[in-house]
């Protein structure tokens, strides 16, 4: 089960939170489980109507890969989640 968080975690810093400061936005991990994580996007990304896009052709491919079913949960706005953490 931690292999599994550890590599899911792994695409977010690597993969997904490079994208997203490229296109000037900010990631953050709000929660991640083995079949579900949640993540917060700032900056660019708040409120953008195509944050759905995103997520299905740009969050949910690498990740899937790692971790096949995975549910992709993508909120955005200038209000960060409580306990949520900024991907560097």
């Amino acid at each position: 089960m931690a292999d599994a968080q550890d590599e899911i975690q792994r695409v977010v810093r690597e993969v997904l939170a490079p994208l997203v400061h490229a296109d000037g936005g900010e990631l953050y991990l709000v929660s991640v489980a083995e079949t579900g994580i949640s993540l917060h996007v700032t900056g660019r990304f708040s409120g953008c109507p195509g944050n759905t896009l995103a997520r299905r052709r740009i969050f949910e491919p690498p990740l899937a890969a790692v971790a096949p079913g995975i549910t992709v949960t993508l909120s955005s706005g200038p209000l960060i989640p409580f306990g949520a953490e900024r991907v560097a």
